[in-house]
């Protein structure tokens, strides 16, 4: 672990993986996690040269609380975690509530990524036409409706719910039980909320609560969007959403698929972020 200073003065914690002196792409973490949380196989990375660069967002971990952040803000951070390791463009991509802070970077430095891919990811709370929570599991549910309150109302929310990381629905249990993945996600959330759980608060305000700071159809470089068909955490109808309004996407819907089946889909979204193989059509059903 390393760290990195911003511009206003903030820490964050930065970590990195695979090959050293690979082809950088950044990972940009769910909530509530942190700069530990990738795919546990390392091979994943190292068989395809890939310098992997994860970071935690303020609050998180290692780097400093930024209270009242959006999500676009989070672009600068990626920028200054780049130039201080020295690169000028690469490849981007963000798995559930890192997927939105992805794309925001892609919208506010387009000519520092080379290709972003989404998985697994929340549509704007303002999207229109879209019914936010229709399908979404209970918990995240009541998470988006006290995030409509403040950032107070959040703390108490969350604080009840704190102990381990959120349980998801049964449906999610046959990856989230591999040893590999359950001992990387047990250990990433540890360090996330080590701190306290002012990161993940403002995390949920931030996709859950408040604009985005940014609009999905500014992007113009390539998108992947991933989706699983049966995800109870993020309804697949939030890809859909994003895929419509983003010129430059490709949606990928797998059917039999649930939120954690982005484990599974990483190591074709990686070879597209290199090279565009590894998924090919606008949309698979």
């Amino acid at each position: 672990m390393r760290e990195v200073s911003t511009t206003d003065g903030r820490l964050l914690a930065v970590e990195e993986w695979g090959v050293p002196d690979g082809t950088p792409v950044f990972y940009l973490h769910g909530s509530p996690m942190g700069r530990l949380a990738r795919h546990p196989d390392d091979s994943v990375f190292t068989e395809r040269g890939i310098r992997l660069i994860t970071f935690d967002r303020p609050g998180f971990g290692g780097s400093t609380p930024r209270p009242g952040r959006r999500v676009v803000d989070g672009a600068d951070d990626v920028v200054a975690v780049a130039d201080a390791l020295g690169l000028d463009r690469f490849a981007v991509y963000g798995v559930s509530g890192g997927g939105p802070h992805a794309l925001a970077f892609a919208a506010r430095h387009p000519d520092r990524v080379t290709r972003v891919a989404s998985l697994a990811a929340l549509a704007p709370r303002d999207a229109g036409g879209l019914d936010w929570t229709a399908g979404m599991m209970d918990g995240n549910v009541r998470s988006a409706a006290v995030a409509l309150q403040d950032r107070e109302a959040m703390a108490a929310h969350l604080g009840t719910n704190s102990s381990g990381p959120p349980q998801l629905p049964a449906t999610e249990a046959a990856v989230l039980t591999r040893p590999e993945i359950s001992a990387m996600l047990t250990a990433a959330y540890a360090e996330a909320v080590r701190p306290g759980i002012e990161g993940w608060v403002d995390d949920v305000m931030a996709l859950f609560g408040t604009p985005w700071g940014f609009a999905p159809t500014t992007v113009t470089v390539p998108v992947l969007l991933w989706h699983g068909e049966l995800d109870p955490v993020v309804p697949v109808a939030h890809a859909r959403w994003l895929g419509a309004r983003i010129p430059t996407a490709t949606l990928i819907v797998q059917p039999d698929a649930g939120h954690a089946g982005h484990f599974d889909a990483t190591p074709a979204t990686l070879d597209w972020l290199l090279n565009g193989d590894g998924h090919k059509s606008r949309e698979e059903n």
